[in-house]
C-alpha cells in the first residue's frame, strides 16, 4: 500500500482488509453492464460497522470516493468504480443477526445473498417473498439499493414492502437506526424509505430487518403459447380474474431460441411468437380446474394455441428456466438493457408503440424482449452483432433509449423499473422525474453526504 491515503487508511483500521491486486480491482470494480474499464483505488473489505464508519471517515477526510460493493449483479452501472474510488465490499458481512418469531422478521447483514435469506426464513417456517433469476448471487443490500422487484411482484410487491427497518452510515459516517422494525411510527419522516432505491448514493445499509410472511401456498406453472403481440393483455386480464396469481411473465420466441441453445428444453413441436410463465395458486382441486378453465377459455378465444403444465417441480423449474434463463444465454452479446414500465392499464398502447418503435429504431440488431407485464415492467435487451464497434453500438443505442424515454414521459412511465439508474440511464431521469423533483433529490444527496463521497456520478453528476 504505497499510496499515503492507503498507508492512513491501514494505520487508522489496522484489521480491515485492503487489496490493490489487478485481478481483485478488475473483478470488484465492474458490475454485469461490463462498458467500463474497472479503475479504482483499491477495494477494501470491512468486517463490521464500525470498520465501514472508519472507511467513510477516512474517505471524507482524504477525498476519496467511495463505490459501496455487494453481488454487483446490477445492470445500470451502479456499481462501476472506473474513476480511482474505493470500492467497499459488503461481502464480508454476510450473516444472519437474527430472528423474532413474534414480529416475524429476519435481521441480517447486507452482503447476504438473497437465497440465503430465503433459506433462513424457509429454516423457520416462513417465506422471505421477494425472488429473481441472480438469487444465488445478487445482496440483500444491493437489493435494497435499487429497490429490485423481480418476478413476483404482482403479489408480493418489490423489495420496499418488506423492510421493517434498517442501519445505514450515512456520507458523513454517522450511523442511523431507521424505523426500528416497528409495524407503526408516524414520528416524522421516515428516512428508511429514502434510502431504499437510493443505490448508496444517500448511505451504505449496513444491516436490515426484513418482514417474513406465511409460505406461498401449493401452485401450478403453465407455459403459454400465443400467436400474436396483440393477445397479450387480454390472456393477463382473463388469467387475473380467474386465478390468484402468483408470477405472470413475458418471453418472445428469440429469448426462448437463447436459452435452448444454451441447454434449456422446449416443451413444444413448434416454434411460437411469445410465450408465458404463469403460476398460480393451486391449493385443491378448485383451484386446478380453475387453472385449466382460464387456459381453455383463452384457447377457445384463440388466444393461446400451445400449452404445457408442469406435473412436477421439476417441470415447474424446467418451464420456469426458459424465462429466467434469458439473461445467462445472451450474456456473451453483451446486450444494451432497457428496463422500463408503465402503469398495467397503460401496458397495452405502451407496448404497440414500443414494439413499432424499436422495430423501426434496430433494423440490423436483434432485440430480445422479456417482462414481467403483471406488474408493467418490461426488459428490452439489444444484442450486439460481434461485428458493431463498441462506441458504434452504444451510440445508437443512446439515441434509441432518447426516443423510448419520450415514449415513457407520455405514457406516464419510467426508464428505471428496478435496475436503478446508475451511469447507463443517468441522462434520461428528467424523462421520469421533474426539474423539480431533481433538485430536491440533489439537496437530500447534500444532506445525507456533505462532501459527496458516496457513489459520486451515479444516478446525477
Amino acid at each position: 500500500m504505497t499510496d499515503p491515503r492507503l498507508e492512513a487508511l491501514h494505520q487508522s483500521l489496522p484489521a480491515l482488509r485492503l487489496s490493490r491486486e489487478p485481478a481483485d480491482l478488475e473483478h470488484y470494480g465492474r458490475d454485469w453492464t461490463r462498458r467500463w474499464t474497472p479503475a479504482p483505488l483499491a477495494v477494501a473489505w470491512p468486517a463490521s460497522v464500525e470498520e465501514v464508519q472508519g472507511v467513510v471517515r477516512w474517505a471524507n477526510d482524504r477525498g476519496v470516493a467511495l463505490v459501496p460493493s455487494g453481488g454487483r449483479t446490477g445492470l445500470s452501472g451502479g456499481a462501476v468504480a472506473a474513476n480511482g474510488e474505493l470500492v467497499l465490499s459488503l461481502e464480508r458481512m454476510n450473516r444472519v443477526q437474527g430472528f423474532d418469531a413474534v414480529d416475524r422478521t429476519l435481521t441480517v447483514q447486507p452482503g447476504i445473498a438473497l437465497q440465503a435469506v430465503q433459506e433462513a426464513a424457509a429454516a423457520q417456517g416462513l417465506q422471505y417473498p421477494v425472488d429473481f433469476g441472480a438469487r444465488g448471487s445478487c445482496s440483500i443490500g444491493g437489493n435494497i439499493a435499487t429497490n429490485a422487484g423481480g418476478i413476483r411482484v404482482i403479489r408480493y410487491g418489490n423489495t420496499r414492502e418488506w423492510i421493517a427497518g434498517l442501519k445505514l452510515v450515512t456520507g458523513a459516517g454517522e450511523l442511523l437506526d431507521l424505523n426500528r422494525a416497528l409495524v407503526k411510527n408516524s414520528s416524522g419522516y421516515d428516512l428508511r424509505h429514502l434510502a431504499i432505491g437510493a443505490e448508496g448514493t444517500l448511505g451504505i445499509v449496513v444491516e436490515a430487518t426484513l418482514k417474513l410472511t406465511d409460505p406461498a401456498p401449493p401452485s401450478q406453472t403453465m407455459l403459454l403459447a400465443l400467436p400474436s403481440f396483440e393477445v397479450l393483455m387480454r390472456v393477463f386480464a382473463e388469467f387475473r380474474a380467474r386465478l390468484r396469481l402468483q408470477a405472470f411473465e413475458f418471453l418472445t420466441d428469440r429469448g426462448l431460441a437463447h436459452v435452448i441453445a444454451h441447454g434449456g428444453t422446449d416443451p413444444f413441436d413448434a416454434r411460437h411468437p411469445y410465450y408465458v410463465v404463469a403460476e398460480y395458486d393451486a391449493a385443491d382441486a378448485a383451484q386446478e380446474a380453475a387453472g385449466l378453465a382460464a387456459f381453455e377459455a383463452c384457447a377457445a378465444a384463440g388466444w393461446i394455441v400451445d400449452g404445457a403444465i408442469a406435473q412436477s417441480q421439476a417441470q415447474a423449474q424446467q418451464l420456469w428456466r426458459l424465462r429466467e434463463g434469458i439473461t445467462e444465454a445472451v450474456a456473451r452479446y453483451r446486450p444494451y438493457k432497457n428496463d422500463v414500465s408503465v402503469r398495467v392499464a397503460a401496458m397495452p398502447a405502451f407496448l404497440a408503440e414500443a414494439q413499432a418503435l424499436l422495430g423501426e429504431a434496430y433494423p440490423a440488431f436483434e432485440v430480445v424482449w422479456f417482462g414481467h407485464i403483471g406488474d408493467g415492467n418490461l426488459h428490452i435487451n439489444v444484442l450486439q452483432p460481434d461485428d458493431v464497434a463498441d462506441a458504434d453500438f452504444m451510440r445508437q443505442c443512446a439515441h434509441v433509449t432518447e426516443l423510448l424515454a419520450g415514449l415513457l414521459r407520455r405514457h406516464g412511465g419510467s426508464i428505471s423499473a428496478e435496475h436503478g439508474i446508475g451511469l447507463v440511464k443517468k441522462p434520461y431521469l428528467d424523462s421520469t422525474r421533474s426539474a423539480a423533483e431533481i433538485a430536491l433529490m440533489r439537496g437530500l444527496r447534500r444532506v445525507f453526504d456533505p462532501n459527496g463521497v458516496l457513489n459520486p456520478g451515479k444516478l446525477f453528476d
